[in-house]
């Protein structure tokens, strides 16, 4: 009987990891796939299928996926025409390399910035001894690579790491294309208000301008170290899988003491109180 056969994906870009006089022929493989369900646009009355059109805005025709090309507007009424022959030829510094700029820490590494994965394959004989000697280097050092490469005619950013023996490389994101989250700062002037208004409280008043509580800061940082030392010293271990807690009540917790009930359960306690005497 002869074995079973196995699909061999298709290799996605040809090149070679490049680093001082070393240069190591690979290819591009995805290290993912696509197992989500899909589901046709259909029309509900006859069950039959719905498809986009390609219409051209100016003459109003339907247009084949030969025609449709790139195209790149300098002003509103000037497009100027890309190939993708004119993408491969450009003069990128890294074309079919991926040049490794520099060996660091992967836990220096934001996750936040990694994107698509790719197994990179060693691309003939010549290449297999290169790799395997990068590959166990990597292991050894416990580093991840940082490299740029070049692909659809665009630099890119990239980190190379080691995954079940194969070399593994991450697409990444580039620092200007992440947002800084101090666009999404928590609402905590808000929860205040909402928790004040459920307990009867008075609403807090608005802080002076860039000035913020302080002293609620390191309270915080205090009730953290103390929730990771403690989960330290119940699981006997060194923390690396200790889990912070949630320190502020849940929504929940303030749903559960409106002020209309504590004021009823208040009147309840003084009047058993007087029947009592």
């Amino acid at each position: 009987m002869g074995g079973q056969e196995v699909d061999t994906p298709r290799p996605l870009w040809a090149g070679a990891i490049s680093f001082g006089l070393v240069t190591i022929p690979v290819k591009f493989v995805s290290a993912t796939e696509d197992h989500d369900v899909h589901f046709h646009r259909v029309h509900l009355t006859d069950m039959g299928r719905v498809r986009t059109r390609k219409i051209c805005e100016l003459d109003g025709e339907v247009v084949s996926q030969d025609e449709i090309g790139k195209g790149y507007e300098i002003t509103p009424d000037q497009t100027v025409p890309v190939t993708d022959e004119e993408l491969e030829q450009m003069p990128l510094p890294a074309a079919k390399a991926i040049e490794i700029a520099a060996f660091v820490d992967a836990g220096t590494v934001d996750p936040v910035r990694i994107s698509d994965s790719y197994y990179l394959a060693a691309d003939g004989q010549v290449a297999a001894k290169p790799y395997t000697l990068l590959r166990k280097a990597l292991e050894r050092s416990s580093k991840v690579a940082v490299a740029e490469f070049a692909w659809h005619g665009r630099e890119r950013l990239g980190l190379l790491r080691i995954r079940e023996g194969a070399i593994v490389l991450h697409s990444m994101k580039w620092p200007d294309e992440v947002r800084n989250p101090d666009e999404l700062a928590p609402r905590e002037a808000l929860e205040g208000i909402i928790a004040a208004k459920a307990e009867g409280k008075p609403l807090p008043a608005p802080a002076e301008d860039g000035k913020r509580e302080q002293g609620e800061v390191v309270d915080l940082t205090a009730a953290l170290n103390a929730s990771v030392e403690a989960a330290k010293e119940s699981r006997g271990e060194d923390g690396e899988d200790a889990t912070v807690h949630e320190m502020r009540p849940s929504k929940k917790t303030i749903r559960k003491t409106p002020a209309k009930k504590t004021a009823a359960s208040k009147k309840s306690t003084a009047s058993k109180k007087r029947s009592a005497s």
